[in-house]
């Protein structure tokens, strides 16, 4: 059982230090799905398929030769960052000013959220509703007299016709 048990951590061990490994290949593609290509596409720079793009093939260039010296990927990004400004992010970063595109938009659909539940809170609370028995509607009278009249006047049959 302890045999079974060793072997067990063991392999536990090596797929943890495993996880962090990978190629060159692989930081050049995930970090090259966060750039934009700036020759005007529009598209993410390892998915460019402009014919003839004069920029994407100097960018992925620039690309691999900061991924092979080691740079990390936030350190990749800062120097594209200062060559071409921050257009050429995909998203933007976490940090700093930037956090309102994250922000923003998120705080803005729960302001609304909470803006009509408050507004449908005080339509229900100035509904009339005949015969009720809520204390705050209690000084609000009906009268039928009224109510005979609308349906007369909103009812179709008895407009004339002219």
């Amino acid at each position: 059982m302890s045999k079974r048990l060793l072997q067990l951590a063991a392999l536990c061990l090596f797929a943890f230090t495993m996880l962090g490994a990978s190629d060159s290949t692989t930081r050049v593609d995930k970090i090259g799905h966060n750039l934009v290509c700036q020759c005007g596409c529009g598209q993410i720079l390892m998915e460019c398929n402009h014919v003839g793009c004069p920029v994407s093939p100097v960018m992925l260039d620039e690309l691999r030769t900061q991924v092979a010296s080691g740079s990390t990927g936030t350190a990749v990004q800062n120097f594209f960052i200062g060559k071409y400004g921050p257009i050429v992010l995909a998203a933007p970063m976490r940090g700093g000013f930037d956090n309102v595109a994250w922000i923003v938009p998120i705080v803005a659909l729960f302001g609304c959220l909470i803006g009509v539940i408050l507004i449908m809170r005080v339509w229900k609370k100035r509904a009339l509703v005949p015969g009720t028995t809520d204390p705050a509607m209690a000084d609000r009278t009906f009268d039928s007299n009224m109510s005979d009249r609308i349906r007369g006047e909103t009812d179709y049959d008895h407009w004339s016709h002219k």
